[in-house]
């Protein structure tokens, strides 16, 4: 593997799309469940954007210089 290949993304260019949860097989509390587990996914989302705003940041300063 070259230099180049090493920096090519890992991941695909485009995210998969989510698949909806079909909540009418769901109970009251499995729907909480998800609900709870979806909140918790938007957090961690968010947090890495966050981050990576930060470290895009960082750089564009070094950059600006």
């Amino acid at each position: 593997m070259s230099f180049d290949e090493d920096l090519e993304p890992q991941h695909p260019a485009k995210a998969k799309k989510f698949e909806p949860v079909n909540i009418d097989a769901l109970s009251i509390e499995e729907m909480r469940e998800y609900i709870e587990h979806a909140k918790q996914e938007i957090l961690r989302a968010e947090a890495e954007i966050k981050s990576r705003e930060a470290l895009r940041g960082d750089a564009d300063s070094l950059f600006k210089k």
